[in-house]
């Protein structure tokens, strides 16, 4: 087993917190992003998208998606549990990992590689070209901003985003604040709850991984 990782970049963080916070080592195979090397016939070989986290198991089945393989973890490795104990909070979870990674993580993607010249043709993940859309940038900023806003509200009557317990919710939303910060769309002061949640979280372990 080996997880294609990069040490710089967000997706991957996703697994690398969830494997710390489950106390898994799995060895790594680092992918040079900002050299290209996820565009080459070797990677394409490994995953035709040109991405990463890819984990890749002993059998050479190979899963390209940060939260399948959390979830492949989860499966394999129960305790602790962090996509939910139950149905019921497996559910809840589940959506508010969601809602985080969609009003979160994408808006930040969308206004960092809409405005950051190293993406000039590559504004989306993945193996095509598309050209930076100043405007999608723009709208990714608000996006962000309602996020964090939304985020305190949340965090004002909950310890962590989807309940009392820490899971898989935190892990994204943590990831998309500090993506967000390469955007220089950092907390403001004001969102106390917000910034009460992130200290503790960063101190974590895991947010080292």
């Amino acid at each position: 087993m080996k997880l294609y990782d990069c040490a710089s970049a967000p997706s991957p963080r996703r697994v690398r917190m969830f494997l710390a916070e489950k106390g898994i080592a799995v060895p790594t195979v680092q992918v040079d992003l900002r050299g290209g090397e996820q565009f080459t016939d070797a990677f394409r070989a490994i995953n035709p998208d040109s991405t990463v986290p890819v984990l890749e198991l002993d059998d050479g089945t190979r899963i390209a998606d940060a939260v399948g393989i959390c979830r492949y973890f989860e499966t394999a490795h129960k305790e602790p549990p962090l996509m939910g104990r139950d149905a019921a909070e497996q559910g809840v979870v589940a959506q508010w990992q969601r809602w985080a990674e969609r009003d979160g993580f994408h808006a930040a993607m969308e206004a960092f590689r809409n405005a950051t010249p190293a993406f000039k043709t590559h504004a989306l993940p993945g193996p095509d070209e598309y050209e930076q859309i100043p405007a999608l940038a723009e709208r990714g900023r608000a996006r962000v901003a309602r996020f964090l806003e939304r985020l305190d509200a949340r965090l004002g009557h909950s310890e962590f985003v989807a309940g009392p317990r820490y899971t898989i919710a935190d892990i994204t939303a943590l990831i998309a604040v500090d993506f967000a910060g390469w955007a220089k769309l950092k907390p403001p002061e004001s969102l106390a709850h917000l910034r009460r949640w992130h200290g503790g979280v960063s101190a974590r372990p895991s947010a080292k991984a």
